[in-house]
């Protein structure tokens, strides 16, 4: 089938340039019957608007009315605009129809154009006439088939692309999925172990319980947090979940000193004390620090990263930084796939992302909110 796609002002503005310059030309020239030679370019052109949306049709049916031109007035060897006509009308049946179908066209072009040389054409004809006439068609007909492979080739990759990026997402939304897990099944586990704490201090000691009982209610709170957290993400399919502890800030200092055995000078800083984090917040930022990090040591120009973790009263701000290399990631594919599931995080969190070069840095800057919108008070 042909490609179909709306006519718009950019397809008409080339086919009114031809008849402009068609019609200066014939009118310029006072060549027998001029007038109904510009009225067949004005036809030609008003069917080559259409060229894009009904290539075959329009195309073809452009150049056959052209084609008319001897049989009403000037010969096709006296004007020359009619060359521009069929170079446009050519490209058409490449460009825009897959396979070779356009050639449907082209043979029927190439027909007209007979008749015209046999009928009309009193003149001698030979080889060279053929030779001529292909030197006019195929030329623009394999030009567009050259730039549609190229746009072909073009939307492949972008497919590709975005194929790829949706598959980090679902990875890292994957992981962050069995990350809250085990945070929401801890959350539980320790509201049951104070729960039955409580009922044993009933007995002995019922002044502690409610103290105890406002433990189980804070800490049922951040569960509910998390599980709102878990809902939207995409849940772990094949119940691959690790059973390792979740690691959060207070494991930082030891992921940098891994990577300063790896060969990356980092120099970190933190606020001292940092506030207690929800657990899902904790984990979050610890994977942050890690693809920052990460980063900085695939792709940063002299191996050395600066990151500072710092608070307000109601934001974790974290900042990384390492000098920018030749090739520095995008959240937009190739390298950039880490930054998508950071992104994924961030955005998980209710908080707000930004990266890229400045000042011969690359900077990852991270700020997500301490209490997550809608969370009880």
């Amino acid at each position: 089938m042909e490609e179909r796609g709306p006519v718009t002002w950019r397809d008409a503005w080339l086919p009114c340039a031809l008849l402009v310059v068609g019609a200066f030309e014939l009118a310029t020239m006072q060549l027998q019957g001029w007038g109904y030679g510009v009225a067949l370019e004005a036809a030609a052109s008003v069917l080559l608007v259409g060229r894009r949306g009904w290539p075959l049709l329009a195309s073809t049916a452009a150049l056959v009315v052209l084609l008319f031109m001897p049989w009403l007035g000037p010969r096709l060897d006296e004007p020359a605009t009619p060359v521009l006509y069929i170079a446009v009308a050519m490209y058409a049946l490449a460009r825009w129809i897959p396979g070779l179908r356009g050639l449907v066209g082209v043979v029927v072009v190439l027909l007209s154009l007979l008749g015209d040389y046999v009928f009309v054409d009193a003149r001698h004809h030979n080889w060279s006439d053929v030779v001529f006439v292909l030197s006019l068609t195929l030329p623009p007909f394999v030009v567009g088939r050259i730039a549609r492979r190229l746009s072909d080739r073009a939307e492949l990759v972008e497919r590709n692309a975005e194929l790829v990026r949706r598959e980090a997402v679902r990875t890292e939304r994957d992981r962050i999925a069995r990350e809250l897990h085990d945070v929401v099944a801890h959350s539980v586990s320790a509201m049951v172990v104070q729960t039955a704490a409580a009922q044993d201090l009933v007995r002995t000691d019922p002044d502690r319980v409610e103290s105890v009982l406002e433990d189980v209610v804070a800490t049922g709170r951040r569960a509910l947090v998390e599980t709102g957290r878990l809902l939207h993400v995409i849940r772990d399919e094949r119940d691959e979940l690790g059973l390792g502890p979740a690691p959060g800030l207070r494991e930082v200092p030891g992921l940098v000193e891994a990577f300063r055995e790896s060969g990356l000078a980092v120099d970190f800083r933190a606020d001292e004390p940092l506030p207690q984090l929800s657990p899902g917040l904790d984990v979050s930022a610890y994977r942050i620090v890690q693809e920052a990090l990460t980063n900085a040591l695939k792709h940063g120009a002299d191996r050395t990263a600066a990151v500072r973790v710092s608070t307000t009263p109601t934001t974790l701000e974290i900042d990384a930084t390492n000098p920018a290399g030749g090739q520095q990631p995008s959240a937009t594919g190739g390298s950039g796939l880490g930054l998508v599931g950071m992104a994924e995080r961030v955005s998980l969190l209710g908080g707000r992302l930004t990266h890229g070069a400045e000042g011969g840095l690359f900077r990852v800057s991270v700020t997500v909110p301490l209490a997550p919108a809608g969370a009880p008070a």
